[in-house]
């Protein structure tokens, strides 16, 4: 049985819901990460003990569970989308934005999907945005590498969030405090490629460096869905 199945017990001495216990464990890892999330912390902003809170949750896994399920609701449009692209588009930048927001989404993107309702609704618009337009084998195979690409790109772009926060160093500055190294290591001629983009690529921002992978991406899966039904 999910923690979605399963009742919540009469809230009571004190009021304390699952609606209550997820909030608090959001906001816990919105300042801290998935590390600062333990059923005794979330049981102490809530002022409750730590014991109560397993009539509600038995696992720290099913509390993150919640969790994501919860901040899924945010990644759904309120508008419908035209047409598949623009679907896929939306739902891969929501979910960046959201991640921005509660950085800890990146550790848990990419695993089991979770089956609340905020998840299967997320799950149906994806696959609905295909629907029809190929086999339910191909649409399968495009979304999950939709996904793989987002989820990768997203993980990557919190990775350097994280990093600069650590060293206390923008991206330009460790840039700067790095160039003698890397001046120095290509002017052994060793590594020409790498050279080559050093000098001569352009430099995009986070963003644009989403947006244009992903388009990427769903040029190719066009172009798949253009072959299927041909």
């Amino acid at each position: 049985m999910t923690v979605w199945d399963r009742p919540e017990p009469p809230a009571r001495p004190a009021p304390l819901d699952r609606e209550r216990i997820v909030a608090a464990a959001i906001a816990l890892a919105d300042e801290g990460g998935l590390e600062a999330v333990s059923l005794r912390k979330v049981a102490a902003r809530l002022n409750a003990g730590p014991m109560r809170l397993y009539g509600y949750i038995s696992t720290k896994q099913e509390l993150f569970d919640l969790m994501v399920d919860e901040v899924q609701g945010e990644i759904l449009p309120e508008e419908p989308p035209g047409d598949w692209r623009e679907a896929l588009s939306t739902l891969a930048h929501r979910t960046r934005r959201t991640a921005l927001r509660h950085e800890w989404l990146a550790d848990l993107l990419g695993g089991r999907p979770t089956l609340g309702p905020n998840g299967l609704a997320v799950t149906e618009a994806t696959l609905a945005a295909l629907d029809g337009l190929a086999d339910i084998d191909t649409v399968m195979r495009a979304v999950e590498t939709v996904s793989a690409y987002f989820t990768g790109a997203i993980r990557r772009e919190i990775a350097s969030v994280r990093a600069e926060r650590a060293t206390g160093l923008s991206k330009r500055e460790w840039q700067r405090a790095s160039g003698p190294h890397v001046t120095k290591m290509l002017a052994t001629g060793r590594f020409p490629a790498l050279s080559r983009a050093v000098h001569d690529g352009t430099d995009a921002d986070a963003e644009t460096s989403f947006a244009t992978g992903l388009e990427w991406v769903l040029d190719a899966v066009a172009a798949r869905l253009a072959r299927s039904s041909s």
